[in-house]
């Protein structure tokens, strides 16, 4: 049994330096069940209560997320999908061409790391939900280690399981997102409504005013910092800034038939960042009212509370639906840097890791700052990629220059990414600017050195060759 499970995973083929053959290319549905199953996931348990928890007001919510997920959208369409449909590559194996193999191998062991911490905050999502017939000792809010034997028991067992499921191979996680986001969603609007009497809504007239006074009331809890309109916009937009601004999802879309497909984004950011997020601030609002705003952060109890089973189950499947496509890009990143072994025996070192990782509580509830701080570190280099196919060549200097010249380090690039890091640090630093704001400029400062040191290095080095 274990070898025709061994033999199917050797015969799992994808394409990590090689363009996707047309035969591979997939429909629209495709990835409209792809994305709609990974943003309607774990994190939105965590993320829509975050919301509460940071005191944002009811019309911030409702505009800052409508404005937030529409930039997020355009940006996967317009940005990500062009790319990822011209060159049907691994973002990983293109930023070998432009940044040589040195750089490229700096850049893949970090994005490797984020993907299995963001992944195995989405494991321990799934754990609360696991842990409720064990009476498991939820973690509460300012937690930072593990609670228990049996949350690491728990938490193990649900790794393996996500580890499996992503060393199947892309086509396998696509399925497993498909069959779960259909049902997902209606939990999630299921049991927000089912709640709202217990907090005095009876009828829509009464949602607004309810809304404003208990669930998004403009106050946040006790040790937590106060968010705007401004953060809410901006965490929406950059939440998953590495996978549209940052190039990440180069590696989903290259199976994409068009390249328009990225407005397939729209099923995870408008039913999952938009829907799910209201109706799982609206269930810790409940669960806030109803104990008395415990410090206690647990989606599965809070969705058990309101949906009984189904409400566990979905947060169970919601966290692996993230965790299975996460872990799936952070195996294709660490097989670029070791080609000769097979992605799933990668795939499996790294669903390790992720399981280690998500015995901490501290992902969960830090996860606001950490998605951001994320996307930040690996922004730079979505930069880079859009100067050097768009820009460079009307520019007349010369696209993949590490593979032009035979470079294991295209200096440009790697100062680029560390000089707009520290621009970033020093808007951070001596302006006060928060994390959730710092994306935006940092990605202008990224592009316009990109362009000048480009120009600087491959001068230099055409002139060095001449004499």
């Amino acid at each position: 049994m274990f070898n025709a499970f061994k033999k199917k995973l050797n015969a799992v083929t994808e394409y990590e330096r090689e363009p996707v053959p047309s035969k591979k290319w997939k429909g629209w549905w495709s990835f409209l069940g792809l994305y709609a199953g990974e943003h309607t996931a774990g994190t939105e348990f965590v993320i829509g209560p975050l919301f509460v928890a940071h005191g944002v007001a009811a019309f911030d919510l409702v505009v800052g997320l409508l404005i937030g997920n529409l930039l997020a959208v355009l940006s996967w369409a317009f940005l990500c999908g062009p790319i990822a449909v011209r060159e049907r590559i691994t973002l990983y194996f293109k930023l070998e061409k432009i940044c040589g193999k040195n750089l490229t191998t700096i850049y893949n062991l970090v994005n490797a790391l984020m993907f299995c911490f963001l992944a195995g905050s989405m494991i321990a999502v799934s754990a609360t939900a696991v842990g409720i017939p064990f009476n498991l000792p939820m973690p509460n809010l300012g937690d930072w280690l593990p609670t228990s034997v049996m949350w690491v028991v728990i938490v193990v067992a649900i790794g393996m399981i996500t580890t499996v499921i992503a060393m199947l191979g892309y086509d396998q996680v696509s399925k497993f997102a498909n069959l779960a986001a259909p049902w997902m969603i209606l939990i999630f609007i299921g049991a927000a409504v089912a709640v709202l009497p217990e907090i005095g809504v009876n009828n829509w007239s009464e949602f607004w005013p309810v809304a404003e006074s208990r669930i998004w009331t403009g106050i946040p809890l006790e040790g937590q910092s106060k968010f705007s309109i401004y953060h809410v916009i901006f965490f929406a937009w950059f939440c998953n800034m590495a996978m549209h601004i940052g190039m990440a999802d180069m590696s989903i879309l290259r199976y994409a038939k068009k390249s328009y497909f990225g407005f397939a984004s729209a099923g995870g950011m408008f039913v999952g960042h938009y829907i799910a997020w209201l109706a799982s601030g609206i269930l810790y609002a409940v669960f806030l009212y109803k104990s008395q705003n415990s410090l206690e952060f647990a989606p599965g109890p809070v969705a058990y509370y309101a949906a009984g089973v189904a409400g566990a189950i979905c947060v169970m499947v919601a966290g692996w639906t993230t965790a299975n496509p996460t872990i799936y890009r952070a195996g294709l990143a660490v097989q670029s840097i070791l080609p000769n072994i097979k992605t799933w025996k990668i795939t499996f070192i790294v669903g390790a890791i992720t399981t280690l990782a998500a015995c901490f509580p501290a992902l969960v509830m830090k996860l606001l700052e950490f998605v951001a701080l994320y996307g930040l570190l690996l922004m730079p280099m979505g930069a880079i990629i859009i100067i050097d196919v768009y820009v460079y060549p009307r520019m007349g200097l010369k696209s993949e220059w590490a593979l032009d010249r035979g470079l294991r380090f295209n200096g440009a690039a790697g100062l680029t990414w560390v000089l707009s890091l520290l621009a970033c640090y020093c808007l951070s630093f001596f302006l006060g600017w928060e994390i959730f704001f710092l994306g935006l400029p940092g990605w202008f400062v990224a592009a316009l050195l990109y362009i000048l040191l480009g120009m600087l290095f491959q001068q230099r080095l055409r002139t060095a060759s001449n004499i």
